[in-house]
């Protein structure tokens, strides 16, 4: 009995090893099935991440795809160079034309920071927003980052305002940009939940498309903003001197009317077509708002108005309209400043009204309206001497202005407030052979500030 036992304990020992044995093999199995198929269907190695592209609705580029479209990142195809990276112009099968951003291996502290700049900017949907197409992301802190938007083939706002390649712009086209433009920073304010606060509104980064329909760009410095009953986020400095919210910059107290003020000094650039800070002959350096601002409150706008627009056709009503509007929306205090929405709202009621004065308007000959709302040009400049101080168009005296673009002043009593902080400016200069999501200004017109 006692034998029968022991061969007993013996199968039951020899069940429980060859059990142990299938189990290890069989786990052995299913861990080398599941390595294989895990490789088979995970990303190559620049799409590697925690983001999830079908997610945001946005196309995973890979590397080589981007190579392939750029002629491996080429000269040729480089249409803009700034401070965060290189843009270049790329050719797809499918596509079409997009613009391509490669971040500088340094514009990212984290990948998180690129993650999350992703899912910010991939909620931006409107036709005055440049839409992000996809992205290229690889391993690591140091991987590829790449951004690829839509492609706005017309140049940005800063080529007309300074005239590049002769370029100038209507009454009509100046407004019309400047309504485009505020549409697209309301959605951002008002059409997304949290709010984005685009903090680097400026000429360059409003491209214009096809029958000057106009696309805000470069969301490379947006951050969300206040949620609930928040009044502002606290964030450090960074933007573009110019165009910097003087409260902003003292408080450090982001809220939507930063992006207000420096659409304001856009709406003056408009009417003008004078750079933010410009150096004259006989004068000290002057911010554009210090230099309009008396002129546009005495409701002189032949004072400052950009003579192109005395050779033609101009309601200077609508112009002197604009300014004014302008002026509102640099006021020192933000609270009292207008929404972008009531910005645009303001400008496409008076775009309509003055639209249907003109219609009603005899259209031959050289004319004034008694209102002197519309005036024509009889394209004849009498007597210019570029020796003098001034010209006359027309009868209406110009002063000419002596324009030192490489030279950038913080003289003006609008940028004062940066003088308290140790400010490092990286230049944000671009030779434009193009345009694309992200353009700026050749020389150092403007400038990227990070503080």
């Amino acid at each position: 009995m006692s034998r029968g036992f022991f061969q007993s304990q013996q199968h039951i020992w020899g069940g429980v090893s060859a059990g142990i044995l299938i189990l290890f093999f069989g786990c052995s199995i299913f861990y080398c099935f599941k390595r294989k198929l895990f490789a088979c269907f995970r990303l190559p190695e620049n799409q590697k991440g925690t983001l999830k592209a079908e997610q945001l609705m946005l196309k995973p580029f890979q590397l080589e795809q981007l190579q392939k479209a750029t002629n491996n990142f080429s000269q040729e195809c480089l249409v803009g160079s700034g401070a965060f990276g290189n843009v270049y112009r790329g050719t797809f099968d499918g596509e079409g034309t997009l613009a391509i951003k490669k971040a500088h291996t340094e514009s990212y502290t984290s990948t998180e920071e690129f993650e999350n700049e992703i899912r910010l900017v991939s909620k931006v949907k409107h036709k005055n927003l440049v839409s992000l197409v996809g992205f290229c992301q690889g391993a690591g802190p140091k991987g590829t980052k790449i951004l690829v938007y839509e492609y706005v083939p017309n140049g940005s706002l800063l080529d007309y305002i300074m005239g590049r390649g002769g370029r100038s712009l209507t009454w009509r086209q100046r407004v019309t940009i400047a309504i485009g433009a505020a549409k697209g920073i309301a959605h951002l304010h008002e059409g997304i939940k949290p709010s984005i606060i685009h903090r680097d509104i400026k000429p360059s980064n409003i491209l214009v498309g096809e029958n000057f329909e106009v696309k805000v760009s470069d969301f490379g410095l947006v951050k969300s903003g206040p949620i609930g009953d928040q009044s502002h986020v606290s964030s450090q400095i960074k933007g573009t001197p110019g165009y910097l919210d003087p409260a902003y910059c003292t408080s450090l107290q982001l809220t939507p009317f930063t992006d207000v003020y420096s659409y304001g000094v856009i709406l003056l650039q408009l009417v003008a077509a004078r750079p933010v800070v410009e150096k004259t002959r006989g004068h000290p350096n002057y911010h554009i708002i210090d230099w309009a601002r008396p002129s546009l409150e005495r409701g002189s706008i032949d004072e400052i108005i950009d003579a192109n627009l005395l050779m033609e056709e101009c309601n200077m009503e609508m112009m002197l309209k604009m300014g004014q509007l302008g002026l509102k929306c640099v006021v020192k205090v933000p609270k009292e400043r207008p929404t972008m929405t009531q910005v645009w709202q303001e400008l496409e009621t008076a775009f309509f009204s003055a639209e249907n004065i003109i219609d009603k308007q005899p259209s031959n000959g050289s004319f004034k309206l008694s209102n002197r709302s519309l005036v024509r040009g009889s394209h004849r400049m009498k007597q210019l001497d570029y020796s003098q101080s001034s010209v006359s168009i027309d009868g209406i005296r110009l002063q000419k202005f002596y324009m030192d673009i490489d030279g950038l002043s913080f003289g003006s009593a609008k940028l004062r407030c940066l003088d308290t902080y140790s400010i490092s400016i990286e230049d944000d200069s671009f030779e434009l052979t193009g345009t694309s999501e992200e353009t700026s200004t050749s020389g150092n017109e403007e400038h990227r500030l990070n503080i």
